[in-house]
């Protein structure tokens, strides 16, 4: 069961969850907006709990504010899709037509059909750079699953087959071709080794500012809520 507990002025709303399992109090600031959350052990008192977040008001505004805000998809939206950025305009329509950095979108559910959209779209560029890296190691690529994971790109099972994140298809193409040519390398190599990065340069010469990229944009890609 939860409660709401407030702070300081203007006041910071947290959530304060008890758990039998909890053997201290933990705060954690969500990934991409929401309330903090408390966790504490369901014996510890109340007064213990309110000087606990007291002491930690300064680091919990800090982190706040380093905390990427949500962005809805509605009129007017900015998003990128394949790096490049395209404003949301919606209109009478079912579908998703792009033109001239816009994307004209339905009224009814703009999220759900651009994210339906930008599925489609993923799933075609990351199967044509698949096969395509699959081909320079001279190996087949199993089955191709688009999902929506917070801490990874991409991964490789140990049976050939491939999962991405369909928000890479908001990157800039040269990102994604590098998740791609990263997870298409393990086919090879099951691990991280000096092998396996040897087999990623073949495939993607300069992958290193990619995967710059990736850690210091990348969190961005997840700020697009497409919920209605």
């Amino acid at each position: 069961m939860s409660e709401l507990r407030r702070i300081g002025s203007p006041p910071i709303t947290v959530v304060l969850r008890r758990s039998a399992q909890a053997r201290q109090l933990t705060l954690r600031v969500p990934f991409i907006g929401g309330d903090p959350v408390l966790t504490a052990p369901r014996r510890v008192a109340d007064k213990a709990i309110d000087g606990f977040l007291m002491e930690r008001e300064d680091w919990l505004r800090a982190a706040l504010a380093r905390t990427p805000q949500p962005v809805p998809i509605a009129e007017g939206t900015v998003i990128p899709v394949e790096g490049n950025l395209h404003k949301v305009q919606l209109s009478k329509r079912r579908g998703i037509a792009a033109a001239q950095g816009v994307l004209h979108a339905p009224l009814g559910n703009p999220g759900g059909a651009l994210s339906a959209w930008l599925r489609g779209l993923a799933r075609d560029r990351l199967a044509t750079a698949t096969v395509h890296y699959a081909a320079q190691l001279g190996v087949p690529s199993g089955k191709l699953t688009l999902r929506d994971p917070r801490s990874r790109w991409g991964s490789c099972t140990s049976d050939g087959n491939l999962m991405f994140s369909w928000r890479l298809i908001m990157a800039p193409m040269q990102v994604l071709d590098y998740v791609a040519a990263h997870e298409v390398a393990h086919l090879i190599e099951m691990n991280h080794s000096a092998d396996f990065w040897t087999i990623v340069d073949r495939l993607k010469p300069g992958w290193q500012e990619q995967r710059t990229w990736l850690r210091t944009d990348g969190a961005d890609l997840h700020r697009y809520r497409f919920d209605a």
